[in-house]
Order: structure tokens, then sequence, then C-alpha cells
């Protein structure tokens, strides 16, 4: 049991006069135990409570070796899990719960009557995570830099004739190569006409002389994910494709600037989406400048034109601003995390961010 990261959470239990939660979602019950236990259809839950009295309620079938750090206890498949997990619930006091917890279990904690009041526990132990410690921060850029490598090898092959799917198994054949084994998202990997779509799932479509192609990968370092988007030209690029590969590069410059301890999430999405706007392609930047990232490519803590949250040293997101124009077969986005320091961010991704013609073969 990782103690001081569980005594951030007890502490902001206690700011929000909660005294015992349940938390279920195996990515946070991994960060808080180092234990990676992913259960299917079966119990797990790690019971808190600001009394000291906490419990990890597990399946038999996931037997733990050597000290996790609280009291394990142990169920099988005959037993009730959650009438097991009710007794060290104080009945009369309200509870936080994963927003993710299926609700054949929290309705059987209702039926045992678990709790006085039930609220979504989540948002405290997001919080926490969102702060990463020395060592997580050291873990994220090292899994960025052996990105940037892969980056750095994958480009040549965008015009070498492979379809995009056969693109994104090169990019999973790479990461092997620089001893990463599981890649953090499915690789976006997409020729004109797909780049130009967001929400593109890579097809048999090759590309052609004069594409852009983003490529949008991560993989996970430690457990730990990486997360870039760089876009590339097969051959030439217009000056129609340079306009608007120079607008996003300078939404992402501006976004990173605003990525500052003291200003708000929202802060560093409007630095990147007004100056869009102004260039006239505001419709055309259809999605939020950034999310959160961890121990998932995907974490609580959106960068977005409506998020409020202050920015706090230690966070790490990503900056990701991009223009589609479908009518054109024209997709930019240009992608890099940041690490909000004491004095602004460092950026973790150092691969260019100049124009890369790729030559054909």
């Amino acid at each position: 049991m990782d103690f001081g990261k569980l005594e951030r959470i007890l502490n902001k239990m206690k700011e929000q006069d909660l005294s015992q939660m349940i938390i279920s979602d195996h990515m946070a019950i991994f960060y808080l135990t180092g234990r990676l236990i992913v259960p299917g259809e079966r119990l797990l839950a790690l019971y808190v409570n600001t009394d000291g009295n906490h419990k990890l309620v597990i399946n038999k079938l996931f037997p733990q070796e050597g000290d996790v750090g609280v009291e394990v206890v142990y169920y099988d498949d005959i037993e009730d899990g959650v009438e097991i997990l009710s007794r060290y619930v104080t009945k009369d006091k309200p509870i936080g719960i994963d927003k993710t917890w299926p609700a054949k279990f929290l309705l059987r904690l209702q039926e045992l009557g678990g709790g006085s009041k039930f609220i979504n526990g989540s948002p405290i132990v997001d919080k926490v995570r969102q702060i990463k410690d020395k060592k997580e921060q050291e873990l994220m850029i090292k899994s960025s830099l052996i990105n940037d490598d892969v980056m750095d090898e994958l480009i040549p092959w965008a015009a070498k004739g492979l379809t995009e799917k056969e693109l994104s198994d090169k990019v999973k054949e790479i990461y092997k190569k620089h001893g990463i084994n599981e890649v953090s998202f499915e690789p976006i990997t997409a020729y004109a006409k797909g780049a130009a779509d967001p929400h593109h799932l890579t097809d048999d479509s090759k590309g052609k002389h004069g594409d852009c192609v983003i490529l949008d990968i991560g993989g996970f370092y430690q457990n730990y994910a990486s997360d870039m988007t760089r876009t590339v030209f097969i051959g030439e690029v217009s000056e129609r494709q340079k306009e608007i590969y120079n607008i996003v590069l300078e939404a992402n410059l501006r976004g990173i600037a605003a990525a500052k301890p003291g200003n708000k999430m929202k802060d560093v999405d409007l630095a990147a989406r007004n100056y869009i706007e102004e260039k006239g392609y505001g419709k055309y930047f259809t999605h939020r400048t950034g999310h959160s990232i961890g121990l998932e490519d995907h974490e609580a803590g959106d960068v977005s034109s409506v998020n409020e949250e202050i920015i706090e040293v230690g966070q790490c997101f990503s900056v990701e601003p991009g223009i589609y124009l479908p009518d054109e077969g024209i997709g930019v986005r240009i992608e890099d995390l940041v690490l909000i320091t004491e004095d602004g961010c460092e950026v973790l991704n150092k691969y260019t961010k100049d124009i890369i013609v790729v030559p054909e073969e």
C-alpha cells in the first residue's frame, strides 16, 4: 500500500466530511496498492475509513502474496461478497462509491442498509491521481521519450504504401522493438480523408502523393501511458496544407504557454481554440483541447472550455488542437503532453513539430 497516496485520499475525505468509501476501480486500487487485479464480473472492493479500518475484499481466485498493507478479506463464489463487505461499513454514515461500480453490487449494498447515504466518491480519488508524485513524473517522462523514438521510426513508413491498418500494426511492432508490449490506445494512422475525420477508424485505405497523415500513438512504460500526435505529408506539402498546419502549430504552442499553475484548465483550451477561431476555422476544431493522463490514457480532468478546475503542480495532460476539413481531405492535429511545474510546464514530447515531408519510395 502506498500510504502517502492513501493519506492524500483520506485527507480529502475529511475535507468533505466523508468518513468511509468503497474504491472498486481496479486501476485506482492498483494506484494505491501496486496490485493489478482484474476481477471480471466478480466483486473487488477496497474499503477505506478515516479511522484506519481499511479492508481489501477480493475473491479467492485472486490470492495476494506478501503484505498488501491492509487486511485482505477473501470470499468464494458461493458466498455473498457484498454481504461480507457490508460488515465493515458504518451503517449510519454516508459512504462514497465509485462512479463505475456495477449496479448489481450497489443495489445489493443498499438492500443490506450499508450506509445512510450513497455519494459519488470518484472525484476524490480522481483529484489525487491527477497530481503525479516524483516517481510517477519520472515514469511519464521516460514513457514519452520512448514514444518520441517510436514516432521517429514510424514516420518513414507513412510513405511506403501501407494501408492504415498495416501502418497501425507497424506502430505496435515498433513499440515491441523498444520494449513496450502494450499500446495505451489503438493507434490512429489516417491518410487524407481519414485524417480529416477525428473519429476515424483505421481501414484499408492507402496514402498517396500529397496526402497528410495523422499519426496518433501511445504506449505503456511501467504502467504509465504516453500519447503524442504528429501530422506529416507524403512527397510534398501544398501551400494550403502549410497554412492549416501552421495555424494548428501556433494553437498548440499557445495552449502549452497557458498550461501553468494558477490558470484554469479551460484557459489552455481557450488559448488554442480562440486562435483557431480568429483564423476562421473554429467550426473545424471539433473536440476538446486535451485530457489528463497517467496510469490510463484518458483520466479525469479534461482540457475543455468549460473546465473551471485550477491547474496544479504535478498534473499531466495533453494539448492537442486540430483542424479537420473533410471536403478538402485535410486533417491536422499536433499533440504534446505537458507536466505542470512550479513556473509553467515541461513539454514531455521532444520530437520536432517542424513540417515533415516524407520521401516516397
